[in-house]
């Protein structure tokens, strides 16, 4: 397994038929990752979960600390984004990776051009459209953010931890393609044939948007 030196962090072993990340950020800005959650899904239906703090290097804002419970205090001599990059890249590389709404995608891409890094050429895809194309009677009823699916699916996990996160999402596309009978790909196939909508209005959270439809 690969490890970070120095730092007591393993990432967990591929191939996986995907991946999901989740990330909390410091400040209202999407690259001030000060966490990072990756669950890979075994062929099996397993999941494998990997977390680490990030020092983001920048002011942590009394809203994301009071949501996620992470402050300056807990990063003091955590990793900078470049190294875990490094360290979660090549599991990344070669797999889908879900991410619940499109923050994680901006957060990531937003830190590696604060960092003067390349943006990764990752393949995402979003378990919001595939959990409303599973459960269209959420729309308008709950919605389709991590907090009502939790509820609605009977989800165990810890809202607001970025590795918490990440299972959640994997467990919503496992739930998704028990209820539709259709494969991860498909889901994914289908979302795309699907005519486009107007998004609905959301107000922003420290990982991301709270998801409303």
């Amino acid at each position: 397994m690969p490890r970070l030196p120095d730092l007591n962090l393993i990432v967990p072993v591929s191939p996986f038929r995907f991946v999901a990340l989740d990330v909390e950020t410091a400040n209202s800005d999407p690259a001030s990752i000060c966490q990072i959650g990756i669950a890979c899904v075994a062929d099996n239906g397993s999941i494998d979960v990997f977390s680490a703090l990030v020092d983001p290097a920048q002011r942590f804002s009394g809203f994301n600390v009071q949501l996620h419970g992470i402050g300056p205090d807990r990063v003091i001599g955590a990793p900078r984004f470049p190294q875990i990059l490094s360290l979660i890249s090549p599991l990344l590389e070669g797999h889908l990776i879900i991410q619940h709404s499109t923050f994680d995608s901006r957060a990531i891409t937003g830190a590696c051009r604060a960092n003067g890094l390349p943006d990764p050429s990752w393949r995402w895809a979003n378990s919001v459209t595939i959990a409303r194309r599973a459960w269209p009677a959420f729309r308008g009823n709950g919605g389709h953010g991590l907090g009502h699916l939790k509820k609605a699916l009977g989800l165990d996990f810890a809202h607001h931890d970025a590795g918490e996160d990440a299972k959640a999402a994997a467990m919503v596309v496992l739930r998704a393609e028990a209820q539709t009978g259709l494969s991860l790909e498909e889901l994914i196939l289908a979302q795309n044939r699907s005519p486009g909508r107007k998004p609905r209005a959301a107000r922003p959270e420290a990982d991301g948007i709270l998801v409303q439809s």
